[in-house]
């Protein structure tokens, strides 16, 4: 017969018995869920990490990766809208002259240039049958010619043109749609269709009419002709700054690569590149704000960042696999 005492032990050790089996069950349980925020964070880092790639010196001078560091630059917001070189109609002189008759001497011919008051062509009186000089009264190049040798003029046609073309006007077709944006004195810089040359100037006039036919209003740039390099006649480019600003970092566009849905640049990092997220800002086509990811003094790849994307990209597949 078990005494009530005896009985009061064995229940007391069972109880005993039971909770440490309870606390060895719990140690094997589940996480608490600030310890597994802390596994998730790690595991992140460790994702962090996998957006690194390494690439030896050699390799990367022969893939034509080039560093550069992040630091401010000026960036613009343009339109590209399309232009016509024309002859600055301001140093343009028309020839008319005097008295009709018939020319008995031709000078000057297309392309020629003359100086202020040099004879063109001598004119014989219709009716007085005396002959006269006609003279330049610009210096310049002889754009267009109205007369031949014994041919009859009149006294109200031109029969020479001289333009100095020391200076050209760029006449740029605006759309009606971007008339608000475009102001006298914004930057302009004009580039020629296909080879030629380039200049920047600035809009010193915008016409107050749009075309009927063409629904465009022309502005005009005045550009320096030095070696006479622009030729009248001329379809030109012209990219107009519209805005600008002076970003604290900026990176070519060959900088940003895109991966996994955001834009990205490499940063130098010990070794090797990390690839980080940035956000752009203003951009202008060549050049990007970057309003967050990159600081300036860092160094950036800005040139062959498309190589390490692809190593990268490479590198991420075979984990997978």
């Amino acid at each position: 017969m078990i005494r009530p005492r005896s009985l009061y032990v064995v229940c007391l050790g069972l109880a005993m018995l039971s909770l440490g089996c309870s606390k060895r069950d719990g140690a094997q349980r589940p996480v608490s869920n600030g310890a597994a925020a802390h596994q998730e964070e790690e595991h992140g880092a460790h994702e962090a990490v996998e957006g690194r790639i390494e690439l030896p010196r050699e390799t990367q001078a022969a893939s034509g990766i080039e560093l550069q560091t992040a630091g401010p630059r000026l960036v613009r917001t343009t339109i590209d809208l399309p232009g016509e070189v024309v002859p600055n109609a301001d140093r343009l002189a028309h020839i008319v002259p005097r008295f009709p008759g018939i020319a008995r001497q031709v000078r000057k011919g297309l392309g020629d240039h003359v100086e202020e008051g040099e004879v063109l062509a001598v004119i014989e009186g219709n009716q007085s049958l005396s002959t006269y000089e006609v003279r330049s009264l610009i210096s310049g190049t002889v754009i267009e010619k109205h007369l031949t040798l014994g041919e009859f003029v009149r006294d109200d046609q031109d029969v020479y043109v001289v333009a100095d073309l020391s200076t050209i006007w760029v006449n740029v077709a605006i759309y009606a749609r971007d008339v608000s944006r475009i102001r006298r004195g914004q930057r302009v810089l004009v580039s020629s269709v296909g080879e030629g040359p380039s200049g920047e100037g600035t809009i010193d006039y915008i016409g107050p009419v749009v075309g009927e036919a063409t629904r465009a209003a022309t502005a005009r740039v005045v550009l320096p002709n030095r070696g006479l390099r622009w030729r009248p006649g001329t379809f030109v480019t012209a990219r107009i700054v519209t805005a600008e600003r002076r970003a604290e970092v900026a990176v070519p566009d060959q900088a940003i690569q895109r991966l996994e849905g955001r834009e990205c640049v490499f940063v130098e990092d010990g070794d090797g590149f990390l690839a980080r997220p940035v956000t752009i800002g203003m951009t202008d086509g060549e050049w990007n704000e970057i309003v967050s990811g990159l600081r300036p003094g860092e160094r950036y790849v800005a040139r062959g960042s498309f190589v390490l994307k692809s190593e990268l990209q490479k590198s991420e597949a075979g984990h997978e696999h």
